[in-house]
This record gives C-alpha cells, sequence and structure tokens, in this order.
C-alpha cells in the first residue's frame, strides 16, 4: 500500500520530515509489510495531528516538537518491532522468525537470554544429526569409565578409550531433542508474551 507523505511548504521542514520517516522504516523492516505499513501509517497520522495543532506555529518549529514528542524511531520503536517480531514468531513457528525475534529481544531480559541457550541447544542437536551421517563412529554420546560423559565429537586421539552408547539410536534420539527443544522454546515464549501483556 502507497501511503502518501504529509505535504510541507518549506523545503528543510520536508527533509527533516523524509529523513525521519526513512528511520522509522528502517526501524520496522524486519517486519511484515502489513505491520510496517500500519507502524509508518501511525507515526505518519501522529506527525500530522501534531502539525495540525500548531498551525500558527513555524512550520519546522512545530515540525521539530511533533518529532520531538515522538522521541527517535531508534529507541521509540525498537520494543514495538521485538514485540511484533515475536507475535509473528509464536505464531508461525518458523525457526527463521524465532531467531529474529530472539535477536530483536535479546536485550530485553534475562528470559530471551534464556531462549537464546535453549534455541542455542537446538541447532547443536540438529549440527549433531548432520555430523553423525558424515564422521558415524566419531559422533554419539561417548562414555569412558562411567565416570567421562561427552555428547558430540570426540577427536581421532584417544577415541578406542570411548563407548559409544546409542548407536542406531543416536540420530533419533537426536531429532527427538530438537523437536521436544523447538516445542519447550516456543510454548515458553507464547507465556512470556502473555505476560508482557498483562
Amino acid at each position: 500500500m502507497k501511503i502518501a507523505p504529509i505535504k510541507f511548504k518549506r523545503e528543510a521542514s520536508a527533509r527533516v520530515y523524509t529523513d525521519y520517516m526513512k528511520r522509522v522504516s528502517r526501524m520496522t523492516r524486519p517486519l511484515s509489510k502489513h505491520h510496517q505499513d500500519d507502524i509508518y501509517m501511525e507515526i505518519n497520522s501522529h506527525i500530522y495531528e501534531g502539525m495540525m495543532q500548531r498551525k500558527d506555529a513555524v512550520e519546522i518549529d512545530a515540525l521539530l516538537d511533533v518529532l520531538d514528542r515522538l522521541g527517535s524511531p531508534e529507541e521509540v520503536l525498537k520494543p514495538l518491532v521485538a514485540e511484533k517480531k515475536m507475535e509473528q514468531a509464536t505464531t508461525t513457528y518458523n525457526p527463521v522468525h524465532i531467531i529474529k525475534a530472539l535477536i530483536l529481544n535479546f536485550s530485553n531480559g534475562l528470559a530471551y537470554v534464556l531462549f537464546s541457550i535453549l534455541y542455542l541447544f537446538l541447532s547443536a542437536f540438529l549440527f549433531l544429526i548432520g555430523a553423525k551421517l558424515i564422521c558415524p563412529e566419531k559422533v554419539g554420546l561417548f562414555y569412558k569409565d562411567s565416570s567421562h560423559w561427552t555428547l558430540g565429537i570426540i577427536a581421532e586421539t584417544g577415541c578406542e578409550n570411548y563407548t559409544e552408547l546409542l548407536g542406531n539410536w543416536f540420530i533419533p534420539a537426536m531429532i527427538l531433542s530438537a523437536v521436544i527443544s523447538y516445542f519447550i522454546i516456543t510454548f515458553m515464549m507464547k507465556i512470556k508474551r502473555r505476560l508482557n501483556k498483562k
């Protein structure tokens, strides 16, 4: 959808407005086109209404005052964009959206650090499946002397001292672990989103 820009009498005002709206567009780029347009129209509407309330003021002064009240797009829109991306991630279950949501929300607190760590484990499980297919004798769940356990890849030297526990069940176990991790992360994100709305 094409959103008509606000018309200004002075070129300086138009430049300031255009620069501000470009920053809004840049901040909302991670979102879907629909959400980008919604936020863009909302900001545009606030600027227009603010300008109408100050018709008698000098145009550039009125615009700068309105933009100052709105705040910097980089600060004001960051939590909104992160929340919208989280909403998209929890409704689509798309791993790409989940990763982007985690990156955007990483600064929002300890809960997202936990989500990031869980997603790292999920990635590790998937990596180990591929590694097992390439090097089956070096990848697995190994133990040595019932005291030293290793999940992953062991070096060529000393691998004869280790016993592989899962054997052919390693890949199904990693697939199951990855699926369980994925649904735990998504479920926790939904709970976190509900708590944020309260």
